[in-house]
């Protein structure tokens, strides 16, 4: 079948892709799909880094502010919902342009691996978020480990919501979850993907990280959980557990002081960065743009150009 040629911007948290792409989407009239599975959350806006509204109104961008933190959102509906997407920008003579560091969404879309269907059950998805809460992240861990090594390996301990996943389709399935990811009916939704990576030191995202996290907790970060809090959102939902926001939420409660949330958050921030740099060295096929020496903005928008009429790309 004929494939639709789209591109992504990929990278580690605060490698700049979002201003990166900004300036791209100018320059090509493309329309950006944020593909961050904290920023499709309303009321989640300084703690994910979202755009502007008025940004958004001078450039399109999907998959922001589509569901409220406690929907259960699944890598499903992403998927569907940004196929859709991708179809209306098309439609427009629009370029679609994906951007955003989160993999277990690239995957699903770009590269067939998302089963569908696979069966939910809140009961036992409960059972395993209470096991975690009562006796911790690491204990889950190791009971996935026993029924599912291999997913084990691939999820970090304190990914909560992941780990809990896994564990509701073996429950459900009595299958391994990486047995039915390499076995099962797989989705292609017929795109053919180039991937343009950004990169920077490692010291060089570090610092930047910890910069963003100051800026962030300096300019609203504390009073949106507190309303977030006010309003019913804390830890029994999944995007209340992310970076930053845990910690807050501790803060609130009067377990931690603020600078022990804002170090704490900068921590998970970092070791965050680290595993997606590991993800994202697997994605291809990918060009690679160090960040630290240029932003690269004029080879970058030639690249999309070419690969969006067709041409073949040297990597």
């Amino acid at each position: 079948m004929s494939r639709q040629p789209v591109v992504a911007l990929i990278g580690a948290t605060a490698v700049g892709k979002t201003a990166l792409s900004v300036s791209i989407a100018e320059r090509l009239r493309a329309e950006i799909i944020s593909v961050d599975s904290r920023q499709i959350y309303r009321y989640m806006d300084v703690g994910t880094d979202k755009v502007s509204l008025s940004l958004r109104r001078e450039i399109p961008h999907h998959m922001i502010d589509i569901a409220d933190p406690d929907e259960r959102f699944t890598v499903s509906d992403f998927a569907e919902r940004t196929s859709q997407a991708v179809s209306r920008i098309y439609s427009r003579r629009k370029i679609p342009l994906f951007v955003g560091g989160t993999p277990f969404y690239y995957n699903a879309l770009f590269h067939a691996s998302l089963n569908s269907d696979l069966p939910s059950d809140e009961n036992v998805r409960e059972k395993y978020e209470t096991l975690a809460n009562s006796q911790g992240a690491e204990l889950l861990h190791m009971r996935l480990a026993e029924v599912d090594p291999t997913t084990a390996e691939r999820l970090h301990k304190n990914d909560i919501k992941r780990v809990t996943r896994a564990l509701e389709i073996w429950d459900l399935t009595g299958k391994a979850p990486s047995e039915i990811f390499e076995h099962g009916e797989k989705r292609d939704y017929g795109f053919d993907i180039l991937y343009i990576g950004l990169s920077r030191s490692r010291e060089e995202l570090f610092s930047r990280i910890a910069i963003r996290l100051e800026q962030e907790f300096s300019s609203g970060f504390p009073e949106e959980v507190e309303w977030l809090m006010k309003h019913g959102f804390d830890e029994r939902f999944n995007p209340l557990r992310g970076l930053g926001y845990r910690e807050l939420l501790e803060y609130h409660r009067g377990k931690i002081k603020l600078d022990e949330a804002l170090e704490a958050s900068i921590a998970r921030t970092k070791a965050f960065c680290r595993r997606q740099q590991t993800w994202f060295k697997k994605f291809a096929p990918a060009v690679w743009f160090d960040m630290s020496e240029s932003n690269h903005e004029t080879e970058i928008t030639e690249l999309i150009q070419k690969h969006m009429n067709g041409e073949a790309i040297s990597q």
